[in-house]
């Protein structure tokens, strides 16, 4: 048996249809599906049961947990950048890990569970995945994430578990994160409505507007790579999960209107000051470490994943995957 926490959620319900794919059923999601449309990520799919992060919780501080299950992939947290509330991103995303992670340990059970390249920052210090306590994240969903990773490393279970530095992933079921939905879906809507996309003027010398880059990548391949380790039981430690080829805003642009049929319209505008000084120019994933245990992955190229996107569920009557 399978628990699959955020398993209503973006990562979480595309993962889910993976499972399924390869003839996983018995599954039980954990997750809130709130008043907005994500319960609709779980249309078509098959698993055991929703539990609430509550339940959940209680189970596992309780040791209480079903005796059946032998592996957890925990991808529900807060994503939300924005978030001020610290207290609850810590008891949210840090103390709910660690809570999950305790329980696993004791009862020898597999974890399978989401970081975040948030962790990185600005990126002083590179994006290789071995870097831990010394990292600056730029907000407290990142260094929530961090305190976890940090938390494994020190008490040695690492060596047991597997954590994925996500960096920027795009792709259906995706459309209930608001704000924090990938570009490419805001883009979407913005060309359909207006017939142009906005995005931030550079504010270095470094990049001109819009060349601003990003480790783009697609949520098909992060599922497939999410099963080559779900298979690989050997398979333990902290690794990025990117492509190691970013791109650049106005690529992702052209790859848009490319795949709508429609000429180039870009606007830039000015960055806002809420943003000045803690905006991430660049993030480049380090695969080195994953490559070494998962050699030969081709991933999908900006251009292929944003023409599937969109011609495969932004632009269909069926938007979910």
């Amino acid at each position: 048996m399978i628990v699959l926490t955020g398993g209503a959620g973006f990562i979480g319900s595309c993962f889910l249809k993976t499972l399924n794919d390869e003839g996983f059923y018995d599954v039980i999601i954990v997750d809130t599906l709130g008043s907005d449309l994500k319960w609709k990520n779980l249309l078509g799919k098959r698993y055991r049961e929703i539990m609430s992060p509550q339940r959940f919780r209680e189970q596992c501080l309780g040791d209480k947990l079903d005796r059946a299950v032998d592996t957890i992939v925990h991808l529900g947290a807060c994503s939300t950048t924005t978030e001020r509330d610290a207290d609850f991103l810590y008891d949210n995303n840090t103390r709910y890990s660690i809570d999950i992670a305790t329980s696993a340990s004791h009862n020898s059970i597999r974890m399978i569970y989401a970081s975040s390249a948030a962790v990185y920052g600005l990126g002083e210090q590179g994006y290789a995945d071995w870097l831990g306590v010394t990292l600056r994240p730029l907000n407290m969903y990142g260094y929530s994430k961090l305190l976890f990773d940090v938390w494994t490393r020190k008490n040695g279970l690492d060596g047991e578990y597997t954590g994925l530095r996500y960096f920027n992933v795009y792709g259906p079921n995706e459309y209930h994160k608001g704000d924090m939905a990938s570009m490419i879906y805001k883009a979407f809507g913005q060309i359909s409505g207006r017939g142009a996309l906005r995005l931030f003027r550079s504010t270095t010398s470094d990049y001109p507007d819009g060349g601003q880059m990003r480790d783009f990548i697609y949520v098909k391949d992060v599922c497939r790579v999410m099963w080559k380790i779900f298979e690989n039981k050997d398979i333990r430690g902290i690794y990025n999960l990117g492509t190691g080829a970013p791109r650049t805003w106005n690529d992702l642009a052209a790859a848009t209107f490319s795949a709508m049929g429609r000429n180039p319209n870009i606007e830039y505008a000015d960055m806002p000051d809420s943003l000045r000084g803690q905006y991430q120019n660049h993030t480049c994933a380090d695969m080195t470490t994953l490559a070494s245990v998962l050699p030969g992955i081709r991933y999908t190229s900006l251009e292929e994943g944003v023409y599937d996107y969109i011609t495969g569920y932004l632009a269909t009557e069926n938007i979910y995957f």
